[in-house]
């Protein structure tokens, strides 16, 4: 009994030093941005780490937001972030499924292997390892400095992986249903969109977040083809966000960084309510 208790009482205080790691930063990142003179450490109202100090309770300010809002291209990286994430999403979500289905109800020789193939190829030429073709390509096509040169490099490089998930929800919807249709003459495209979609959706739903929140955070690919700062996305202005003297501007650092984290939060929660992140089909059967 004293083990099981022992254990147990482990097993908690475990988890709550995880727990701690992993929401004081989050903690910091909400705070930060309102207050006058951030540092690295939490200021907590009543609370000094100098015994010989009074204790102050924090500061509270919106000017933080006021200079990033005059920060010539702040704002419009986040704009460029959102143009390159949907357009990115969309792409990838209709060109995998398209590609998930075919590959779900034609039997083609070696189809598993080739999709494993894809699948561990992905996996091992990252966007590092395959850096100097992809922009030796993207030259070629005159596609340096465009946008969308950019989503269809990214889209590129998200498409097997996207395949292959999106494979396993077109597998589990029932064929009946699309025999119906087609008895009726619906064409292979009214099928797509009229009978396997609405089945689907959750898999596309967590494709299509998947897709967003790889290229919102992609800071490699848009460094390299965009040379425009006009055009960068949030992820590379980030990193201009310093002072004079090389040293980071937590101010805006902090502010930019809760800026940038909000459209992809709001997007996971409400395709999370709206749809839900499973990986199975539409129908339990």
């Amino acid at each position: 009994m004293t083990r099981f208790v022992l254990g147990r009482i482990g097993f908690y205080t475990l988890i709550a030093v995880l727990l701690a790691f992993f929401t004081i930063p989050l903690l910091w990142l909400v705070t930060a941005p309102f207050t006058p003179d951030p540092t690295y450490e939490i200021k907590v109202p009543g609370f000094t780490s100098d015994p010989t100090s009074e204790a102050k309770v924090p500061g509270f300010t919106l000017d933080n937001f006021r200079a990033v809002a005059e920060h010539p291209y702040a704002l419009p990286s986040l704009y460029n972030s959102l143009v390159l994430s949907v357009g990115t999403a969309v792409l990838v979500v209709v060109l995998a499924s398209l590609a998930a289905y075919a590959l779900s109800r034609v039997r083609l020789p070696g189809r598993d292997a080739l999709l494993y193939a894809l699948l561990l190829l992905s996996s091992i030429i990252t966007g590092t390892a395959a850096m100097v073709p992809l922009f030796q390509l993207a030259v070629e096509l005159n596609l340096i400095d465009s946008q969308l040169g950019l989503i269809l490099i990214l889209t590129g490089g998200l498409l097997p992986a996207a395949i292959f998930m999106l494979k396993d929800f077109m597998d589990s919807t029932p064929k009946s249903y699309e025999e119906s249709a087609r008895v009726f003459g619906a064409t292979p495209l009214q099928i797509v969109r009229h009978v396997v979609v609405p089945l689907v959706r959750p898999g596309l739903a967590t494709v299509g977040v998947w897709a967003v929140a790889n290229v919102w955070g992609n800071f490699l690919m848009p460094y390299l083809l965009l040379s425009d700062v006009e055009k960068q996305p949030a992820a590379v202005i980030t990193y201009t966000l310093y002072t004079e003297g090389g040293q980071a501007n937590l101010s805006m650092l902090s502010t930019f960084g809760l800026l940038y984290s909000i459209p992809v939060v709001l997007m996971y929660l409400f395709v999370s309510k709206k749809y839900g992140f499973r990986f199975h089909g539409g129908i339990k059967r």
